[in-house]
């Protein structure tokens, strides 16, 4: 597979794990039984994954909450929200934000993903004192939109979705991009963030242009955009972050 010299930069840039570095691993059942049990397997969770991949510099802690977010959700990984909602909430993610992706990913990932989290959600938001003012949302008003880029995008459903499923196109219309896509509990690059992270957890690549398109128009880097799949081998699997490499670099050459 021949890469795009950036994307291969962004991939390769990662140091090697400091030895003996002092763990930053979430003090979780799962990750005391990793010890135990696991010794080699805790060993890379303290050392590379939360001592090495979690300080990265391409992409804001902040940023790799999202991400790792919607990794376990679009896997229905419930499991592992709870740690994560919580070092979300300190990496500066706010309650609202984290409503939002879980809002947002039901539609990309499947209600039932999303339902599964909510529960998990509001526990942490009660441990932690937030109060529901905190994540409700705390406005009705739509974010506008970019007139010329929603008429194309229509135009694309309208040619390949609507003579197929009329219906499929309505909701994906009036409810996705008309509504959802427009609600200001997240920004549209984080919408995009979490969208594109969902996908390539999923395996779902044939979506992947788009919403990479999409991404990168609402400001997300190039080496961003490489680190996120990078963040995402850990989590949805090596196979899933390889796989999708070949997506972006046609998607980077393409806006060259």
């Amino acid at each position: 597979m021949k890469l795009l010299p950036p994307l291969m930069a962004a991939l390769l840039a990662a140091p090697s794990p400091q030895a003996g570095a002092q763990s930053t691993v979430p003090d979780t059942p799962a990750a005391r039984q990793a010890k135990e049990t696991a010794p080699q397997l805790f060993a890379y969770t303290q050392d590379v994954l939360f001592g090495d991949v979690w300080k990265r510099k391409e992409l804001s802690p902040r940023d790799r909450s999202l991400v790792t977010m919607s990794s376990l959700l679009a896997n229905g990984q419930s499991a592992q929200m709870t740690s994560h909602i919580n070092l979300a909430l300190d990496n500066g993610v706010t309650p609202r934000e984290i409503v939002g992706l879980v809002t947002h990913l039901a539609f990309y990932t499947g209600w039932p993903n999303g339902m599964s989290v909510v529960g998990i959600a509001r526990e942490v938001f009660n441990k932690r004192g937030i109060s529901s003012d905190q994540y409700r949302p705390a406005s009705d008003e739509l974010v506008p939109v970019d007139a010329a880029a929603e008429a194309k995008r229509a135009a694309a459903v309208a040619a390949t979705v609507t003579p197929i499923a009329p219906e499929l196109a309505r909701y994906t219309d009036d409810v996705l991009f008309a509504d959802l896509w427009r609600r200001p509990d997240l920004a549209p690059r984080d919408r995009s963030l979490v969208t594109m992270a969902a996908l390539v957890a999923r395996g779902q690549l044939d979506q992947v242009p788009f919403h990479l398109n999409r991404a990168m128009d609402n400001g997300l880097t190039q080496t961003q955009a490489a680190e996120v799949v990078t963040h995402l081998a850990f989590y949805a699997g090596w196979p899933r972050a390889m796989s999708a490499l070949p997506v972006l670099q046609t998607v980077f050459a393409q806006r060259k």
